[in-house]
């Protein structure tokens, strides 16, 4: 469903029902894919269709892209409040930097602490890195895809995601100093 979103003062209790039933799943596993847990996942959920019923967002011309795009927003949002959140790990994304991050062999940490840690240094990215960061990684959506779900260009997302695996690498390593 691509429904466009013109009138934005509020929408009207049908058109909100019919976004609900067709995007609250894939709202709420995006949230949950980055908040790790499912009570937080529903909140951010809840969050985002609310600012949509009270027309408490910006126009948009695409409603599943703007919902998308607000989950994951909410959730990253959720972690640089809490500053480390959930208790559930992140496995896809902590495999993307655990091989990096765990340089020496007497450095091993289970995948909730690595999960905990991951997810305190992606709340420390800059808003749009860690946007790009969870599209890529947690939503697995190519560069590709994500340029054009955020409106730039491939390269851009590219170095932009590099030089976010850097830092990831970097603080989960100080993270696992200070665990020692």
């Amino acid at each position: 469903m691509s429904a466009a979103i013109a009138s934005l003062p509020a929408l009207d209790n049908d058109r909100l029902a019919r976004l609900f039933a067709d995007n609250y799943r894939r709202v709420l596993m995006a949230a949950y894919r980055i908040a790790g847990n499912i009570a937080d996942a529903e909140d951010v959920a809840q969050g985002v269709f609310l600012r949509l019923h009270t027309g408490d967002v910006p126009a948009v011309t695409n409603a599943e892209s703007y919902l998308y795009r607000a989950a994951i927003n909410g959730a990253l949002d959720l972690l640089r409040r809490r500053k480390t959140a959930g208790s559930e790990p992140l496995e896809a994304a902590a495999s993307v930097v655990s091989a990096e991050a765990t340089s020496s062999p007497d450095v091993e940490l289970t995948s909730l602490e690595l999960g905990l840690q991951l997810r305190q240094a992606i709340g420390e990215l800059a808003p749009r890195a860690a946007e790009m960061f969870a599209l890529r990684y947690l939503e697995e959506l190519g560069n590709g895809e994500i340029a054009k779900l955020m409106g730039t260009s491939q390269a851009v997302v590219a170095v932009t995601l590099y030089q976010s695996r850097s830092k990831l690498k970097k603080r989960l390593i100080e993270l696992q100093r200070r665990m020692r």
